[in-house]
């Protein structure tokens, strides 16, 4: 029972992030686009399918990994997404960067720009204070704190991005995925916000 309820929940992780590549990659749009686009198109897609992995891997959710060997995952995939950001960002540049210049300053007539910047600075503040945390001793309730405000953020950002671009991405896969991302993402943070309740109710107990 065990082994096929955790066969069934990685291959809905594998579906829900693999199906949305898969329709972008048939969509009719990439005729008229060089290889440096696309590239930054899925290095987006991609981007968003790790933003479901992300917590499931710190919410334990995946059968198979325990606590530490899913922080470590976290830890490795959030590299990995930081660098889909900038292989994203990277490609706009050079495809266009007047686009992408008005896009940073915010004044890009297009609304889908300024959520997705919001976004790509809050994942580089995330990723820039989990470097830093020792070096500047952050405690880990601060920790916990800034880093599940600073997921948010960037969840919020990359799905109002996300769905407001009328592009490569298939339009009902995306929707899913997107709400998929969204729930993962309150139910670990309501999870580890009732853990902490538990754990300080214990801590002040006599």
């Amino acid at each position: 029972m065990r082994s096929t309820r955790a066969i069934l929940i990685w291959a809905a992780l594998a579906a829900a992030v693999g199906v949305p590549i898969a329709a972008a990659a048939a969509s009719p749009l990439l005729a008229w686009r060089d290889s440096v686009y696309i590239a930054a198109c899925f290095a987006g897609i991609v981007a968003l399918g790790f933003m479901l992995i992300q917590p499931m891997l710190i919410g334990g959710y995946l059968p198979g990994l325990p606590a530490h060997r899913g922080r470590r995952a976290h830890l490795w995939i959030g590299g990995m997404l930081v660098a889909a950001v900038v292989i994203h960002v990277g490609g706009l540049w050079i495809t266009s960067p007047p686009d992408v210049v008005d896009a940073l300053l915010f004044r890009s007539p297009t609304p889908f720009s300024a959520w997705g910047v919001i976004a790509m600075w809050a994942l580089f503040a995330t990723a820039l204070l989990a470097a830093l945390r020792r070096r500047l001793r952050v405690r880990p309730r601060t920790w916990r704190l800034a880093h599940a405000a600073l997921a948010v953020v960037i969840v919020v950002g990359t799905v109002v991005h996300s769905l407001l671009i009328e592009g490569t991405m298939e339009m009902m896969s995306k929707a899913a995925l997107c709400a998929l991302v969204l729930a993962a993402t309150i139910k670990v943070v309501s999870d580890l916000r009732v853990w902490r309740k538990r754990s300080t109710v214990h801590s002040e107990a006599p």
